[in-house]
């Protein structure tokens, strides 16, 4: 009988006190279980669209003016698409490196 945790409710011993015990750890289980869903409840599904728009606008905006600034640089100096494709490219990389960063933002104020 070593090696059997009192507190789970599956370890317990299968005598008459032992449902009493089960149904006791089953019960604090529950209890707890509650108690932390009212501490940090689930957020609400707009909550979590308002999220996703905020990751996408994110990543869209720096993207499109990398591109808008690339391209009116392309034709200040007719330089074809090389400022449009690296900027482009710059834009698309600050933004996913900034919504990684207010993800792991986000992540750190819920725990």
């Amino acid at each position: 009988m070593a090696g059997l945790d009192p507190l789970d409710p599956l370890d317990a011993p299968e005598d008459g006190r032992g449902a009493e015990d089960r149904m006791a750890a089953a019960a604090r289980q529950a209890a707890d279980r509650a108690r932390r869903g009212r501490e940090n409840p689930e957020p609400s599904l707009g909550a979590r669209l308002g999220q996703m728009g905020i990751l996408g606008w994110t990543i869209v905006v720096p993207t499109l003016a990398g591109l808008v600034v690339g391209r009116w640089l392309d034709g200040a100096f007719h330089t074809g698409i090389m400022f449009a494709a690296a900027l482009l490219m710059l834009g698309a990389a600050f933004g996913l490196w900034s919504a990684w960063r207010w993800m792991h933002g986000a992540v750190g104020k819920d725990e």
